[in-house]
């Protein structure tokens, strides 16, 4: 059986990567709407920054749990 102590790494590594793909898909997809319609790019990012906020708050609570798993 594999113990926690290997699995909290791999946990947190797992997370790191979710968010990785999660806020480079959020810029994408805002990158592309702003290049789509230039007039509404203050509202674009107000929305993608908090959607990278709560991507970021969701993976902050992940490593947490991963972390009191020990």
């Amino acid at each position: 059986m594999i113990s926690n102590k290997l699995l909290v790494p791999v946990g947190v590594g797992l997370v790191t990567i979710g968010v990785g793909i999660g806020v480079g898909r959020v810029a994408a997809a805002a990158i592309e709407g702003i290049a789509r319609q230039p007039e509404a790019a203050a509202k674009i990012q107000q929305v993608m920054f908090v959607m990278v906020a709560v991507i970021e708050g969701m993976a902050l609570f992940a490593i947490i749990l991963c972390l009191m798993a020990k």
